[in-house]
């Protein structure tokens, strides 16, 4: 079996259920995105909604994909930074605790932390104060951190931190590890649109992108856009929302329908679909095998609030794909 070790900003999510887009609107978050914010919005943000009910949980796109690759059986690390507060032993505790090794940097400031909004519809807009889990560099990044895995998976949100991907990416090369990235946010690709696609010609072997990331990359529609990609890559993959996803590795293309599910809430939906196709991917499953478990995962995420399943719910889940 694949041991995957994913880079990401270690984030707490602070999830707020909204019941209409009003209040994003006031605040200029486009629905469905992701924004950085600095400190004193965040602030602004938190004492204006500190009515509301809400929901900590330890998150981050990659580290969710490695908390799911966990309880999958996937040997997974993490590598982040965390300040010296309780946010950040609170976040290292828990991964620990979701059977990930956390190979965490600690630094001096606020650990960072995820606003995210979650309309009534299930969508979510993410404000995000990244705080010290933006202070992860380049000189951060050396061949030992790699030499015990055989895929690195990157989040996108890393993406504007040009040096330390590129640095992670080579370091990846070097060591003999396949490298997969979730594109994470369509306004993230737009924002590094020539880097990105530098990266994903010369280091990618798996992308994962939504439609709406697929669009910004391309300008095309889903099954144009992953022909594209697929030529650039070794396997691409594009989410289709209710439609499912479709899938791509050389010639070969298809789709896979989502599974049956009452969406509650979205957040996490793309990681935890990466976590079932690389757990798939890791377990030596054919491709479609693969895409079917990042579906059922993903499916099952928005049914509950934030981006954590209890155990009886993870026992259901690898029930399922047995039958696969």
């Amino acid at each position: 079996m694949k041991k995957i070790i994913g880079i990401g900003n270690a984030m707490t999510d602070i999830l707020i259920k909204i019941d209409d887009d009003t209040f994003l609107q006031q605040h200029h978050l486009p629905k469905g995105s992701m924004q950085l914010i600095d400190l004193n919005l965040a602030q602004q943000l938190e004492k204006e909604l500190e009515s509301c009910p809400k929901t900590y949980v330890s998150g981050g796109s990659a580290a969710n994909t490695l908390t799911g690759l966990a309880k999958m059986g996937v040997p997974s690390a993490f590598v982040g930074i965390v300040g010296q507060d309780e946010v950040g032993r609170n976040f290292q505790t828990d991964m620990q605790k979701n059977g990930v090794k956390p190979l965490l940097l600690k630094g001096e400031g606020m650990s960072g932390f995820c606003t995210s909004f979650i309309s009534a519809d299930g969508e979510r807009t993410m404000a995000t104060h990244l705080g010290i889990a933006a202070n992860i560099a380049a000189k951060d990044i050396v061949p030992d951190l790699f030499k015990e895995y055989d895929i690195l998976h990157i989040e996108g949100y890393l993406l504007q931190n040009h040096d330390l991907i590129q640095t992670a990416v080579q370091t990846a090369k070097q060591m003999g590890l396949e490298v997969s990235l979730d594109m994470a946010s369509y306004n993230v690709v737009e924002d590094n649109i020539d880097f990105l696609k530098d990266l994903i010609k010369n280091y990618v072997d798996i992308v994962f992108a939504n439609e709406e990331e697929a669009f910004a990359y391309t300008h095309k529609n889903p099954q144009e856009s992953l022909a594209e990609i697929a030529k650039q890559c070794k396997i691409a993959i594009v989410k289709i929302g209710a439609r499912g996803s479709l899938v791509q590795q050389k010639q070969e293309m298809f789709a896979v329908d989502v599974f049956p599910a009452q969406r509650v809430d979205t957040t996490g939906a793309g990681d935890l679909y990466a976590s079932g196709f690389l757990a798939g991917y890791a377990k030596g499953v054919d491709l479609k095998t693969a895409a079917k478990m990042g579906s059922l995962v993903s499916s099952k995420i928005v049914e509950v609030l934030g981006t954590k399943f209890s155990q009886q719910q993870w026992s259901d889940i690898l029930r399922q794909i047995q039958t696969f």
